[in-house]
């Protein structure tokens, strides 16, 4: 229990024990413009007031709306399986399985986890979940100077703007030269990526679908890049790799990506789960935890950590990353998503997406005024140009009862009018029609 001194004499003694001859000693390497105003807070509320107060904040936000929203976290369809089996006590209240004696369910429903993701990006191994896709690209980047000794990374502008703010944030005292290349009718630009790509590219970072919701087969950039001996990180939506070529088959080094979509509900940025696989040869330079399946002496099948002990991550700059705590819950409701789909049910749900979009296409190119970007093929979230800015559009169509997609004019320069659309397996075909006659009245108003 923690001691608190009631009398300036126990206080001055407390200090005096430190070193310290005043409270404002204790605190002045804390800058003036960072400490507290005042210590004037409000009285204490009774418990009953609290939840009343929590109920009025969260009637504010809009959940009723119907979701147009992708740009990166998407409104899927989450079976009643995943919330009642993650939801079992044995698996919530676990924490990191660092005695495998006491964790062999936790520990094999990891592996399986890794197993699944290998499988779906087409890679040998995968570790055991990372905190985001953000964070996860950035671990790929770190990976790729390590495999190379180099410094300088190219990445495509069709990936992620939120991930590539988080590389920027993470990176900004580390000496690594970012070189970004502009998208061309949707696609990443061949000729200037080729441009920069010499023998100091550590990586090239692409994305697909890219940020755009656009298709790509990056294959000739992989081959290219590879000539170079670089290495090539791709992110990707796992949902769209049900119809989609995967990383591996296009020769990618190390795929990442948000894991979101695979079985994890919205929830106002997190816990989210990012992943990530790679080739064999590049396994020892992999952040984070790997399960590995073993025997024991008796012959009987268990599981294990494997290649990196808890002590990897607490070993500061010598460490390969610092990634640490646990993000096996949400890698848990990802392996029973992906169980309950299989691999036909990925393939019919990817085509599902991709055929809701094509019709919402149709039925927004028939508004005046309205334009779809055709210039290259997309999944299920295609740009939109619209006759007035998008960040207005958005607003209004919120009175309507739709949140109708993200206004592009907030990341990308010269596109206010651009909207970024995302249509699931959840949105029915009146939602759809409904969708675009509340635009048009919008749009016409």
């Amino acid at each position: 229990m923690n001691y608190v001194p009631h009398t300036k004499e126990e206080r001055d003694q407390m200090l005096k024990t430190i070193g310290v001859f005043s409270v404002e000693d204790l605190f002045k390497d804390i800058k003036e413009d960072l400490k507290p105003k005042s210590f004037d807070i409000p009285e204490g509320k009774s418990e009953f007031e609290v939840i009343e107060h929590m109920k009025k904040l969260a009637f504010k936000n809009a959940t009723h709306l119907i979701n147009f929203v992708g740009a990166g976290f998407y409104d899927h369809y989450i079976p009643a399986a995943v919330d009642a089996l993650a939801g079992r006590s044995e698996f919530y209240t676990a924490y990191t399985p660092y005695q495998p004696e006491c964790s062999q369910g936790w520990l094999q429903a990891i592996y399986e986890y890794q197993t699944a993701i290998c499988g779906l990006l087409d890679l040998d191994v995968a570790n055991a979940s990372l905190y985001d896709g953000g964070t996860a690209l950035y671990e790929a980047v770190m990976m790729a100077i390590r495999i190379t000794g180099r410094n300088r990374i190219i990445m495509d502008s069709g990936v992620n703007l939120i991930y590539r703010t988080m590389l920027y944030t993470y990176t900004s005292n580390l000496s690594i030269e970012f070189v970004e290349t502009p998208v061309i009718h949707g696609q990443a630009s061949r000729q200037e990526i080729y441009k920069y790509l010499d023998d100091k590219t550590a990586a090239v970072i692409l994305q697909n679908p890219n940020f755009f919701g656009v298709i790509d087969d990056c294959s000739d950039i992989v081959r290219k890049s590879h000539s170079y001996g670089a290495v090539v990180i791709e992110s990707v939506y796992p949902l769209s790799l049900g119809i989609l070529k995967s990383p591996g088959s296009m020769g990618v080094d190390i795929a990442t990506g948000e894991g979101q979509s695979l079985g994890i509900p919205l929830c106002f940025g997190g816990p989210y789960l990012g992943f990530m696989a790679t080739r064999k040869e590049f396994v020892r330079k992999m952040p984070g935890r790997i399960v590995g399946a073993t025997v024991d002496r008796d012959g009987k099948r268990g599981f294990v950590l494997t290649l990196q002990a808890r002590e990897q991550h607490i070993r500061r700059e010598k460490a390969t990353s610092n990634v640490c705590s646990n993000e096996a819950l949400c890698a848990l409701r990802a392996i029973i998503y992906l169980s309950l789909m299989g691999k036909q049910g990925l393939r019919e749900l990817a085509q599902l997406n991709y055929q809701k979009s094509e019709f919402a296409k149709i039925i927004l190119d028939k508004i005046p005024g309205v334009e779809v970007k055709r210039s290259s093929p997309t999944v299920n979230e295609f740009t939109v140009l619209l006759p007035m800015n998008a960040d207005e559009v958005v607003n209004r169509m919120i009175d309507k009862g739709f949140a109708c997609g993200f206004p592009l004019g907030r990341f990308y320069k010269g596109m206010d009018n651009y909207l970024l659309v995302a249509v699931t397996e959840k949105r029915t075909k009146e939602q759809i029609v409904k969708f675009a006659e509340s635009l048009e009245a919008v749009l016409c108003s």
